[in-house]
């Protein structure tokens, strides 16, 4: 459903920018025997709830005025912040996590896991360094960015 997310990718991002907003992710999505599609925005401060009406609103508007339908079926329209936890998908997410504590989940294990949390220090278009506490020692992880499945900001407790 990849065209799905980029039909209404292209549809909500003039919304959300005209608003001063970022459009972080929009995802479509089979739960159960019910489709969604969520639209994930922020701005430097956090979102609040109007402005995640505001915006439902207004691409709400579009989506119905749309011909063809891009989404045939019926589903549930979905807009919310990223939450604390963001998830890390463009170059310009990891940039601003510099020096952030984040998740990062692995294809293959590097070491003897396929799971790292620790502070960002650094990126290079190839790769990213993690501080992360092994066993009780703090040791600098460099991980190739292509080895990456998913990262996210996560809470140090």
């Amino acid at each position: 459903m990849s065209t799905v997310v980029e039909t209404v990718t292209a549809l909500a991002q003039p919304i959300v920018a005209q608003h001063q907003f970022e459009l972080v992710d929009v995802e479509f999505v089979k739960e159960g025997k019910s489709w969604y599609l969520r639209l994930y925005i922020d701005k430097p401060g956090g979102i609040n709830i109007e402005e995640c009406a505001l915006v439902s609103d207004e691409v709400s508007e579009k989506m119905d005025a749309l011909d063809p339908d891009p989404i045939p079926q019926a589903y549930f329209l979905e807009v919310s912040s990223p939450g604390a936890e963001r998830p890390l998908k463009k170059p310009a997410d990891f940039e601003k996590a510099v020096g952030d504590y984040i998740h990062v989940s692995l294809y293959q294990k590097i070491g003897n896991s396929k799971v790292y949390e620790g502070t960002l220090l650094s990126l290079t278009a190839d790769s990213l360094d993690l501080e992360v506490n092994l066993k009780g020692r703090i040791k600098t992880l460099t991980i190739p960015r292509d080895a990456v499945a998913q990262a996210r900001l996560a809470i140090k407790f």
